[in-house]
C-alpha cells in the first residue's frame, strides 16, 4: 500500500492547493481548538480554583495533562511508525473529547483534574499524530508553511479565546468553556477523514514492533511528574525537608525515565537533533511555567478581571502567530540557528520582566509588554525546531522523533509547572510566591538560550 496520499516527489504548489486543501483546513482546525482550550483554561483556572476550593491542585490541573500527554505521545509515535497516523489520530480525538466532557461536568477539583488528565492523554497523542500526518502528506518544501499555519492557527483563538472564556465563565459558567469545544472537534476531524481513509499503512518490511519498554518509561515519567506535584502536601513530623527531598527524587526519576524517549545525547545537549529536542523542552518549560501564573498575578495583585487578564495571553499569542508567519516567509534567509537563538533570548527577556514586575511591584504594563516579546520569540523558534526535527528524520523514525519533540514540550512544561507549584507554596507572601515562580522560569529560559546555538553542527553557518 502507499505510504502517503501525495507522492513525495510531487511539486510543492502550496498548502491550500487542491490535494492539500481539506487536510490543511482540518489539521489547522484541530490545532485551533487545542489552542483555544489551552488559552481558555489558563484564563478561567483562577475562578475554577476559587469555586472548587482547589488551590492545592492548581498547578496539577496544568502539569497533569502535560504529564499524561507524554504517554499519549509515545504510544501515538510508536503506533504511527507501525501503521501510519490514521488510527492514532482517531483515538486521540476520542480521548480529547472524553476529557473535555469529564472536566466540563466536574463538581470538584479532583474530578476536574481527572478530566484534564484524560484530555492530556488525547492531546499528546493528537500532536504526534498530526506531525506524522504532515510528514506523510506534504513534501518537505511545504513543511515550513504548514508549521507556520499551525502557529497561525492560534491567531483567532488568541483574539477571542481568553476574552470569550472570561465572559462565558462570568455570565454563564466555567463548565461551558470545556463543553463548548466538544461540538467543534468532530467537524474538524471530518474534514481530514477522506484523506485518512486513502492514507496507506506502511508495508510489512517497514513495520516497527511495539515499544513496550518506551511506554513503560513514559508512564514512569508521568508518574514522577504527578508525584512531584503532590509532594508539596507531604508532611512528616520532625523532618521538615521531606517534601523537598521527595521533589528532588521525583525530578531525578522523570529525567531518568525520559532518556529512552528522546534521541541519544539529548540531556547532554549533543549538537544536532538532540539539542533541537532539548531546546524545545527548555523553551517550553520557561515559557509555559511563567504563562500559567501571569493571569494569576494580574488578577491577584493588580485586580484585573479574568476577562482582561486573559487579553495578556491574547497579545502573546498574536505575537507568536505573527513571528511564525514572518519566519515562514523569510525561509532560508533566516538560518535555523539564528532564528532559534533570537527566539530563546526574547523569551528569556520577557520572563525576566515578569520577575521584575512581581518582585519590584512595577506597573502591570511591563509584564504585559514583555509577554508580547515572549510570544514573538516562541513564534520564531517553534516552527524552526519542528522543521529541523522532520528534516533530520526518516520514514522509519518520524513517529519516534515527532513524539520526542512533543515529549520535550510536555515534560518540560510539566516539570516546570510542578516545580513552580512547589515554589509558589513555599513563600509566605503573594509577591514572594510570584517572584519565585518567575525566577525559576527565568533560569529555564536562560538554559534554553544557552543550548539554542547547538541545534546545528559547529560547521553550519
Amino acid at each position: 500500500m502507499q505510504d502517503s496520499v501525495v507522492p513525495a516527489t510531487r511539486p510543492a504548489s502550496g498548502i491550500l492547493a487542491g490535494p492539500y486543501l481539506w487536510v490543511t483546513v482540518g489539521t489547522c482546525a484541530l490545532v485551533f481548538l487545542a489552542a483555544f482550550e489551552s488559552l481558555a483554561v489558563t484564563t478561567i483556572m483562577p475562578l475554577v480554583s476559587r469555586e472548587l476550593d482547589g488551590a492545592a491542585l492548581y498547578a496539577l490541573a496544568f502539569a497533569g495533562p502535560l504529564a499524561t500527554g507524554v504517554i499519549g505521545m509515545v504510544a501515538a509515535g510508536n503506533w504511527s511508525d507501525r501503521r501510519g497516523p490514521t488510527a492514532p489520530l482517531y483515538t486521540s480525538v476520542a480521548l480529547f473529547v472524553l476529557g473535555l466532557l469529564i472536566a466540563g461536568t466536574a463538581a470538584s477539583m479532583p474530578a476536574l483534574v481527572a478530566g484534564r488528565l484524560v484530555q492530556g492523554l488525547g492531546g499528546g497523542a493528537l500532536t504526534v499524530s498530526l506531525y506524522v500526518l504532515v510528514a506523510r502528506i506534504y513534501p518537505g518544501a511545504l513543511h515550513p508553511k504548514i508549521f507556520a499555519a499551525f502557529s497561525a492557527a492560534w491567531v483567532i483563538p488568541s483574539l477571542v479565546g481568553p476574552f470569550a472564556a472570561g465572559i462565558v465563565a462570568q455570565v454563564f459558567s466555567w463548565h461551558w468553556v470545556f463543553l463548548g469545544v466538544v461540538g467543534l472537534v468532530i467537524p474538524a476531524l471530518l474534514m481530514i477523514a477522506p484523506v485518512l481513509r486513502r492514507l496507506g499503512t506502511p508495508s510489512s518490511h517497514t513495520s516497527t514492533p511495539w515499544a513496550v519498554g518506551r511506554l513503560g518509561w513514559a508512564a514512569l515519567a508521568a508518574a514522577a511528574v504527578l508525584g512531584l506535584n503532590l509532594s508539596a502536601g507531604v508532611r512528616v513530623p520532625g523532618i521538615p525537608a521531606v517534601a523537598g527531598a521527595l521533589a528532588v527524587v521525583a525530578v531525578g526519576v522523570a529525567l531518568l525515565a525520559v532518556r529512552p524517549l528522546v534521541p541519544r545525547g539529548t540531556l547532554t545537549a549533543r549538537r544536532g537533533l538532540p539539542s533541537v529536542i532539548l531546546t524545545r523542552g527548555l523553551a517550553s518549560a520557561g515559557f509555559f511555567g511563567a504563562e500559567v501564573y501571569l493571569p494569576y498575578l494580574l488578577i491577584e495583585q493588580y485586580d484585573f478581571s479574568p476577562t482582561f487578564a486573559g487579553l495578556t495571553l491574547t497579545a502573546g499569542a498574536l505575537s507568536w502567530a505573527g513571528a511564525s508567519a514572518v519566519q515562514g516567509r523569510l525561509g532560508a534567509r533566516l538560518p535555523h540557528r539564528r532564528a532559534v537563538s533570537i527566539g530563546a533570548l526574547m523569551v528569556l527577556g520577557a520572563v525576566v520582566l515578569a520577575l521584575a514586575t512581581a518582585a519590584l511591584n512595577w506597573p502591570a504594563a511591563v509584564a504585559i509588554a514583555g509577554w508580547i516579546s515572549a510570544g514573538g520569540g516562541m513564534g520564531l523558534l517553534y516552527p524552526r525546531l519542528s522543521v529541523m526535527t522532520l528534516a533530520l528524520s526518516t520514514k522509519e523514525n518520524e513517529g519516534f522523533n515527532s513524539s520526542a519533540m512533543s515529549i520535550a514540550d510536555s515534560l518540560g512544561g510539566a516539570l516546570a509547572l510542578a516545580t513552580t507549584g512547589l515554589v509558589f507554596a513555599a513563600f509566605t507572601t503573594t509577591a514572594g510566591s510570584f517572584a519565585g515562580v518567575f525566577g525559576l522560569a527565568a533560569v529555564l529560559a536562560a538554559a534554553a538560550a544557552a543550548v539554542a546555538p547547538r541545534v546545528t553542527a559547529a560547521t553550519t553557518p
